[in-house]
């Protein structure tokens, strides 16, 4: 799937192995909250750095609003988040910047920007500034390669503080926009969006691969040193970008004229908005996080719509037996990406809305990796599949979904149930979907029968000694390193089961017992409703053959303490029944390590401060912000040495 010069982008940004190709592939078949915490931050890493060097894998809505996203929603204090995302690493030496190049925060609307407002607000105030008539700027936000001019050298702006010598690029001819002089500081390089499209469209797949190549350090094309001649490529210092200048009450007053407005005063791509308050004594006084400064936000643009034809909607079969529609689009241009397939959601949709060959669509790309079908413009006759894709049997419909019904036969059930399985697992390397592909081949059509492979076997099936050696090598780390049971039950994907019900039930019951209950016994349960506790009864029956299989393999499970044995403790311990948030770097080991201690100690764990929370638990550097917010929702704060004293006491 990578390309060479990807891949030499990454090799170049040691973000390359041999399997990475295959790691991407997969990332990009799934749900993002597949993925475990090690995948989502290598892909992160990925993306960012094949996207700043002009050589994206998605688009920067999709990493913004999907992955970062996630990443956020799991741990708003990952270092990731607070960290400037790096430029591309380029051929030359690298330097201290002469001012640090922060990114900027980004919001996605205009109560974003009134919450931004407000805290502008309040610091005016500490400062005594005159909120009122405080000036406002809004400037186009670029979409280019972000780069510092000093007068004497050009540079990358590498991780905001050290960025690469790129002077070479100057010598070359570029120019500042619009005939400036040199030494203003930070800017970005862009290139004309007319320009581009009648001379460059055909050489580069979109602009920010081309600002990127003018930067390498192999000699340019023709048709790049022409532009740079010509003066379509440029850099553009911030300091130069026509503005907008207004009060805050002007800028609430015509919100939506004045965005527009701003961002149609470049013929260069730009990704929204910046907004900065002007007051050189109120940005210092508000100052900035290892991130971004604290007075200025991004606006940026989240959705982008097309009028498509549908080629063929083409039908895939999950884990689960359903029959997924996947509408394959003649190739259009959305939101920075040529994008040829959409998601249909069921073939419910697909029959009721008339989706097949020459239906036209409304397409909205609004930070999925596969983007959504927003409405049917001219419906056509619905392309409906008569047999499983995998297996050719005759699917039946449940509601407004297709099923194939060949559970043990079907090989894309098998194949996705093994992958599931090792997935979930989360402590195995080498088993992704291309290795069990070839398993299956082989006739492996189990995760017993994976476990049961040997040398010989490994052989046989046509993979090298090396390859079989660490494919055998991780099923036995796969066993002998330790991990949750409730994620080890998780990992045979029992219908309406995810983790967080695989570790509810095993609160109430062992792992050695969950084959005897009745959908009585489930329902009594907090979180399983009727139909739950039904589906959930039936299917552990359904793998209960398999799972003995397996369990006797002997893995190193760490058993999840049961209510009963924890509520022994209500009355001495503080924390039983208490819902925590942990936050900031701990010192008695990992954020992970404290909720595991927390977890048997009968605490419930949230990753988000809310009304409901009893302590908020704060390690180091912490914001004082954060802090105070939690107090007046009345949540406790407390230190991590006081929290220890507390369960100390």
């Amino acid at each position: 799937m990578l390309t060479p010069s990807q891949i030499e982008i990454l090799t170049r940004s040691n973000l390359f192995d041999s399997e990475s190709d295959e790691r991407v592939e997969e990332v990009l078949q799934q749900p993002c909250s597949s993925l475990n915490d090690a995948e989502l931050l290598e892909f992160l890493q990925i993306a960012n750095a094949l996207y700043r060097a002009g050589e994206p894998v998605i688009t920067d809505p999709v990493y913004d609003n999907v992955y970062l996203a996630e990443l956020k929603r799991r741990q708003p204090d990952h270092p990731y988040l607070h960290a400037v995302e790096r430029e591309a690493a380029f051929a030359g030496k690298t330097v201290t910047l002469p001012a640090k190049m922060l990114s900027t925060e980004k919001a996605y609307s205009k109560e974003s920007i009134e919450k931004w407002l407000e805290r502008v607000e309040k610091a005016a105030g500490e400062c005594s500034i005159d909120y009122h008539t405080l000036v406002i700027k809004a400037t186009p936000k670029l979409d280019g390669f972000a780069a510092y001019d000093d007068g004497v050298r050009f540079y990358t702006r590498g991780d905001g503080r050290k960025g690469t010598d790129i002077s070479r690029v100057f010598s070359r001819g570029l120019t500042v926009a619009d005939n400036g002089q040199r030494g203003q500081g930070a800017g970005e390089i862009v290139i004309n969006k007319d320009y581009f499209a009648q001379h460059l469209a055909e050489h580069f797949e979109n602009a920010r691969n081309f600002q990127a190549s003018i930067i390498k350090e192999k000699e340019l094309e023709q048709h790049a040193l022409d532009a740079i001649e010509k003066k379509a490529a440029v850099f553009f210092p911030f300091i130069q970008l026509p503005a907008w200048l207004g009060t805050a009450t002007e800028l609430l007053a015509d919100f939506e004229a004045i965005e527009k407005q701003v961002l149609t005063r470049v013929n260069y791509d730009v990704d929204g908005v910046i907004f900065e308050a002007t007051e050189d004594r109120l940005k210092q006084h508000m100052g900035a996080t290892r991130h971004h400064h604290r007075w200025q936000i991004a606006l940026k643009n989240n959705t982008e719509t097309a009028e498509v034809k549908v080629l063929r909607v083409t039908a895939q079969t999950s884990r689960s037996g359903r029959i997924n529609p996947v509408a394959e689009l003649e190739p259009t241009y959305l939101s920075g990406a040529t994008i040829s397939r959409a998601t249909a959601h069921h073939y419910g949709m697909v029959r009721e809305l008339g989706i097949g060959p020459g239906t036209i669509i409304e397409l909205t790309r609004s930070g999925l990796v596969i983007p959504k079908i927003e409405r049917v413009i001219t419906p056509m006759e619905a392309q409906i599949p008569r047999f499983c894709p995998s297996c050719s049997s005759e699917p039946v419909w449940d509601n407004d979904y297709l099923f194939c019904l060949n559970t043990s036969h079907c090989p894309a059930q098998i194949e996705h149930s093994i992958e599931h399985f090792f997935k979930t697992l989360a402590n195995i390397d080498g088993f992704g979907s291309k290795t069990i592909a070839k398993l299956h081949q082989a006739g492996i059509d189990s995760v017993l029968q994976v476990y049961q492979l040997d040398m010989a076997k490994l052989q046989a099936i046509g993979f090298g000694d090396k390859t079989s050696q660490n494919l055998l090598d991780q099923l036995q780390r796969s066993k002998t390193e330790a991990i949750e049971d409730w994620r080890f039950l998780g990992a045979f994907g029992i219908h309406r089961m995810g983790l967080g019900n695989c570790e509810r039930l095993l609160m109430h019951y062992p792992l050695s017992d969950i084959f005897t209950l009745s959908v009585e016994d489930l329902i009594d349960i907090e979180g399983f409703a009727d139909k739950t506790a039904a589906n959930v009864a039936f299917s552990l029956n359904k793998i209960k053959e398999d799972f003995n299989a397996i369990y006797q393999l002997r893995f190193n499970l760490n058993l999840t303490p049961l209510v009963t044995e924890i509520s022994k403790m209500t009355g001495i311990n503080p924390v039983f029944g208490k819902t925590i948030v942990f936050t900031g770097a701990m010192k008695r080991g990992t954020r992970q390590d404290m909720k595991k201690q927390a977890k048997l100690l009968g605490a419930k764990m949230a990753n988000t401060v809310s009304g409901k929370t009893d302590y908020l638990i704060v390690g180091e550097k912490v914001g004082a912000t954060k802090i105070a917010a939690a107090r007046e929702k009345g949540v406790t704060v407390l230190t991590e040495e006081e929290y220890m004293g507390l369960l100390e006491n």
